[in-house]
């Protein structure tokens, strides 16, 4: 399997200056995705930003895990009400006066 859309678990955690546990913690919680390749931890890219964000509300909030994975949640469930907004509001615009 090719690693070129993925970064090392352990490069991730020394760029940021944290423990991997923390990582390997989300992954329990199923809030990211961890791939093994020949004994090596890698995290996709495209899941970087929200990895970046689930940092930032644990070591600078000092949220905690469970309150992560809630916020998690949340914020899924409204990006998935925007997203039914936004094709109501499509299918509304047919009656708007022209």
């Amino acid at each position: 399997m090719e690693t070129n859309n993925m970064i090392q678990l352990a490069q991730f955690c020394a760029i940021h200056n944290i423990d991997a546990s923390f990582i390997l913690a989300l992954q329990e919680y199923e809030l990211v995705e961890i791939v093994v390749i020949e004994e090596t931890h890698y995290l996709l890219e495209a899941q970087l930003p929200e990895v970046e964000k689930m940092l930032r509300l644990h070591y600078e909030l000092e949220i905690n895990l469970e309150g992560i994975d809630a916020i998690a949640t949340l914020l899924k469930q409204i990006a998935v009400l925007e997203q039914k907004l936004i094709v109501t509001k499509n299918k509304l615009r047919v009656f708007e006066p022209a």
